[in-house]
């Protein structure tokens, strides 16, 4: 049995890895207040989220209240945090610092397919799939993906078997029939995901009471991936994102009604798949934090260490990780950055060891010494 470090190689299938990325450098502060730190409300006089208000995890942290839906995870140890958490990079620009992230690195295609790669041929053409218009970075180079933005946009068949095929969709086959070996794979490949998104209905309602907000393009996205692993379709990855969180301004009033938004969805899509979360891994992550400090305008600058959320997958959860230095001024680096403690690619590292990937994970992240936090046990 392969290992690196104390991770065994044990592929459970069937597994799914969701990654949720918050574009735009979400204030991990704000989602996961050190409450109990003195220095954060004297750092945040009006931005603090409050002790009475916050949901309490333990001593030191509470989420905000926006985030309550996740409370019953936490509680049932189904959701662990890790503060901290970021890259080595100390840019301050979105578009480099979520380029590094989602490539793992200084290095060629996404860190999401390297990993998908690494686990041999795609059992499945939706092996990998991005509920956007393109694929996100992270999954650049990846064996089988696809991006969409609804379940509804795969309406070449009708039905599925080859002589219901419309018109269009038989001469378009015809074409890439014609072509080299390489396009005809790609092309059967793209079919035959067309044929099994066919086989579902899209409006079929959510399980265990579950409830998603139909106005809500993310929530959307969560229960679009939630019928397709229902669907027991070979998926291995999806990746949702939910952007808006660059908060220089007015902070509250911007990214309020985003926590709720992320709250909400996370704690319908667990509530949906039901014992399903067992081999499914949620990940939450964006591409740096805030500053500690608050600014002038009621918000807050780029900063440094975020914050990441791991969901489901079998954790160990109900835990704060990596320890918390406080915020003192001799804790904090460059103009008042909380640091990075916990890299990244240590919080990936044992999910997608989880997810059959143990044996390859320095091919996923190649060049960096790997030190993967203890997420299961």
């Amino acid at each position: 049995m392969a290992t690196i470090g104390n991770l065994s190689h044990e592929r459970d299938d069937p597994r799914t890895l969701v990654v949720v990325f918050l574009r735009g450098a979400a204030d991990g502060l704000t989602l996961v207040a050190p409450i109990a730190d003195d220095n954060y409300h004297r750092l945040r006089p009006r931005l603090a989220v409050k002790p009475a208000a916050a949901v309490p995890l333990d001593g030191t942290f509470g989420l905000h209240p926006n985030l309550r839906a996740l409370e019953a995870a936490w509680k049932d140890g189904d959701l662990a945090i890790a503060h901290g958490a970021g890259g080595e990079s100390d840019t301050r620009s979105h578009f480099e610092a979520q380029d590094l992230m989602e490539h793992g690195g200084s290095t060629a295609g996404g860190w999401l397919a390297r990993f998908l790669r690494a686990r041999g041929p795609a059992s499945s053409p939706l092996s990998a799939v991005a509920l956007a218009p393109t694929l996100p970075a992270s999954l650049s180079g990846a064996p089988s993906a696809a991006a969409f933005r609804s379940l509804d946009e795969f309406s070449l068949m009708a039905g599925g078997a080859a002589e219901t095929l419309p018109a269009f969709a038989r001469e378009l086959r015809r074409l890439y029939d014609a072509e080299d070996q390489s396009l005809r794979t790609a092309a059967a490949n793209t079919f035959e995901a067309l044929r099994r998104i066919e086989g579902i209905d899209p409006k079929a309602g959510p399980d265990h009471g579950a409830e998603y907000d139909p106005s809500d393009s993310f929530a959307r996205g969560l229960r679009q991936v939630a019928l397709l692993i229902k669907a027991d379709l070979g998926l291995d990855a999806a990746c949702v994102d939910l952007d808006g969180w660059d908060s220089h301004f007015t902070q509250q009033t911007l990214i309020e009604p985003l926590m709720l938004r992320l709250g909400n969805g996370l704690a319908a899509f667990r509530q949906d798949l039901g014992p399903r979360m067992a081999t499914t891994s949620v990940v939450v992550m964006t591409e740096f934090g805030r500053r500690v400090g608050e600014n002038t305008a009621f918000g807050t600058d780029h900063g440094h260490g975020g914050a990441m959320f791991v969901l489901g997958g079998g954790i160990r959860g109900g835990r704060v990780l990596g320890g918390w230095p406080g915020l003192q001024p001799e804790t904090l680096e460059g103009p008042g950055d909380l640091p990075v403690w916990n890299n990244y690619r240590n919080i990936l590292a044992p999910i997608l060891a989880r997810h059959g990937a143990a044996a390859s994970l320095t091919e996923v992240f190649p060049g960096f010494p790997l030190a993967p936090l203890e997420l299961y046990g």
